[in-house]
C-alpha cells in the first residue's frame, strides 16, 4: 500500500472514531468532522502527528465527547461567545456543548487562566476547529479581557471563571475576593464598555445560606445569607452584576448551580443537565432575571459516598451487588470538617422550568456513568495538565487557621 493510501486509511479510521465517541446524532458528528477536515488536509495532519506516540493523544480521543442534549434556534445578533473558565469542570461541558451543537452558527472562545482545577484535556477534542479558540488569560487583568474581546469581536459572555473550592476559601479568603468579586467586576466593566449583548453570570446556591430542614427550596427572590468566604464572594459578585444591569443596562442574567460526619445534605445534578440549563438560559433567559438550576435528588454526603463505593465495587468485579450500610461505612475515612459547614442547601427551580428545562438524568444513573468514566479515563485524564496540576492535589487538607492569617 502506497503512502497516500495509508494516510487516507488512517484518516478515515480517525473520522469514524470521532463519530463513535460523540454519542450524538450522526448529523452533529458529521458536522464536527467536516469542520475538522476543513481546518487542514490529511497530509498536513499526518505530518503534524507522525512523531506522536499513541499514548500522547490516547485519553481524550478514546473518551466519549460529553455534551448536553438541547438545541435552540440561534439568537439574532449572537455570533461570538466568550466563556470564561472554559477549561474547568462545568465550564468545559458548556464549551463542548455550544461548540459542537452550534458548529457553524457561533464562534466559541474559551478564556481560562489554567489554574490548578483546569485541564486542557477537557476541550482538547475541539482544538483546531475553525469556530473554536482558546485564550489564556486572567479575569482580574483588564488588559487580558480587553485584548480577548477585541481580537474575537465578542458579543456574548458566559462567566464561569471563579475560585470555587469552599475549603480553600477558609485558608485563603482574600484570593476568593480577588478572583470572584474583582474578577467579575472587571468582566462587567469591560462588557459595559464593549456593549456586550448578553452576559450570563454563574453564581452558586450557597449564596442563600443554610436551608432549613422543612424548606422545599428557596426561590430567586430570597434574601442572600452566605455563611463562608466562598459564598460571600459569590454573593458580592452577584450584587455587582445586578447593579450593572440596573445602573448601566449591562444585559445580565444570573444562574445559580448547585467533610465532617457526612450528615450534611446536598442536591446533586448530572453535568449534562447543567449544560442543558445554561443553553436554555443563554437562548431563552430574560435579561435582568435570576434562575436557579435545581435538582430533585437530595442525599447526605455519606449516602453519596456509599453509593460511589457500591458502584465502584460492582464495576470492578469485586461484588455484583451494591454494598450498603455498615459494609460501606467501614471503607469510608472521616476527616475533621472545615470551620463551618452548612447542613443543607435546597433551591426551587420552577422558574427555569417555565423556560422548558427539566432534569433528565437521575442520581443513580448519573453516579453509574460518572464512576464508569473515571474508572476508564480518570487517572490518565489528569496526567498531562495544560497548566493546572494533578487532580489529586486540587484540595489540601481542610484548613482551620483564622482568616486574619490568610494575608500573611
Amino acid at each position: 500500500m502506497n503512502r497516500n493510501k495509508q494516510i487516507l486509511k488512517h484518516y478515515i479510521q480517525r473520522r469514524n472514531k470521532c463519530q463513535r465517541r460523540l454519542r450524538v446524532s450522526q448529523a452533529q458528528a458529521q458536522a464536527l468532522w467536516q469542520a475538522t477536515r476543513k481546518r487542514r488536509g490529511f497530509e498536513d495532519w499526518h505530518e503534524a502527528h507522525k512523531d506522536e506516540s499513541p499514548s500522547a493523544i490516547q485519553v481524550w480521543e478514546e473518551a466519549p465527547l460529553l455534551l448536553g442534549t438541547t438545541k435552540f434556534d440561534p439568537l439574532p445578533g449572537m455570533k461570538n461567545i466568550l466563556i470564561t473558565g472554559g477549561s474547568g469542570f462545568i465550564g468545559s461541558w458548556v464549551v463542548r456543548h455550544i461548540a459542537v451543537t452550534y458548529a457553524g452558527v457561533y464562534k466559541v472562545v474559551n478564556f481560562d487562566k489554567l489554574d490548578y482545577c483546569s485541564s486542557t484535556n477537557n476541550t482538547a477534542a475541539l482544538d483546531g476547529l475553525p469556530h473554536y479558540s482558546f485564550f489564556q488569560g486572567d479575569v482580574t487583568k483588564v488588559d487580558d479581557v480587553v485584548r480577548c474581546l477585541k481580537t474575537h469581536d465578542i458579543d456574548t459572555i458566559l462567566h464561569f471563571a471563579a475560585q470555587s473550592h469552599v475549603d480553600n476559601s477558609f485558608h485563603s479568603p482574600f484570593s476568593f475576593t480577588l478572583n470572584n468579586v474583582c474578577g467579575t467586576h472587571v468582566m462587567l466593566d469591560v462588557a459595559c464598555k464593549f456593549g456586550i449583548k448578553r452576559f450570563i453570570h454563574v453564581s452558586t446556591d450557597e449564596v442563600y445560606g443554610e436551608a432549613k430542614p422543612e424548606e422545599q427550596g428557596v426561590k430567586e427572590n430570597n434574601v442572600l445569607d452566605p455563611t463562608n468566604p466562598y459564598a460571600a464572594s459569590k454573593a458580592a459578585a452577584e450584587m455587582i452584576a445586578k447593579a450593572y444591569w440596573k445602573s448601566f443596562q449591562v444585559p445580565v442574567i444570573i444562574a445559580l448551580t448547585i467533610h465532617g460526619n457526612g450528615s450534611n445534605k446536598r442536591r446533586y445534578i448530572y453535568a449534562t443537565d447543567v449544560a442543558d440549563a445554561f443553553d436554555t438560559i443563554l437562548h431563552k433567559g430574560v435579561v435582568g432575571e435570576t434562575y436557579n438550576i435545581a435538582s430533585r435528588d437530595e442525599l447526605s454526603n455519606v449516602e453519596v459516598a456509599e453509593r460511589i463505593l457500591a458502584y465502584s465495587s460492582a464495576t470492578s468485579g469485586q461484588s455484583q451487588e451494591k454494598e450498603k450500610g455498615d459494609a460501606c461505612k467501614t471503607r469510608i475515612v472521616f476527616v475533621p470538617d472545615r470551620p463551618f459547614n452548612d447542613s443543607r442547601y435546597a433551591v426551587d427551580g420552577s422558574k427555569l422550568a417555565v423556560l422548558g428545562w427539566k432534569q433528565k438524568v437521575g442520581l443513580e444513573e448519573g453516579l453509574r456513568q460518572t464512576v464508569c468514566w473515571y474508572r476508564q479515563f480518570g487517572e490518565r485524564w489528569w496526567e498531562r495538565q495544560g497548566g493546572g496540576g494533578e487532580e489529586k492535589n486540587v484540595l489540601p487538607p481542610s484548613p482551620t487557621p483564622s482568616a486574619c492569617c490568610a494575608l500573611a
